[in-house]
């Protein structure tokens, strides 16, 4: 399974992006999918995840900014982040698990992207 993410950049306070993540070379049915971010010196952190059938979950600094969604026939999910803050700066990176419904930790993920850069300026 190959994750590759795309769709990072440098936006400024109260900006919006829209992260992509396509699964290739494996299945996307029943794989749950996550988004994770990681700022220079600080631990990676759970941003968002969504199951195969759509449940989603938000870490709290997300909820009400961010809309993880998924298309399923693109093998595809999207990270919609809008009211970006310079705190939100990180690498992201997405996940997939075909084990779990549903995890907020990246323990449980089995593949990774290489991660997009966000740079949200002040």
């Amino acid at each position: 399974v190959e994750v590759v993410e795309s769709g990072g950049g440098m936006v400024q306070s109260g900006g919006s992006l829209r992260l992509a993540c396509v699964v290739s070379r494996g299945p996307f049915n029943g794989y749950s999918m996550g988004w994770f971010r990681q700022a220079p010196g600080k631990e990676r952190e759970f941003v968002a995840a969504i199951s195969w059938t759509g449940g989603t979950y938000y870490a709290d600094s997300a909820k009400g900014r961010f809309t993880i969604t998924r298309d399923n026939v693109k093998k595809t999910v999207y990270l919609q982040m809008n009211n970006l803050k310079p705190e939100d700066t990180a690498v992201y990176s997405c996940a997939a698990d075909g084990r779990l419904p549903i995890s907020t930790m990246y323990l449980q993920y089995q593949y990774w992207g290489q991660g997009t850069q966000v740079t949200v300026s002040s």
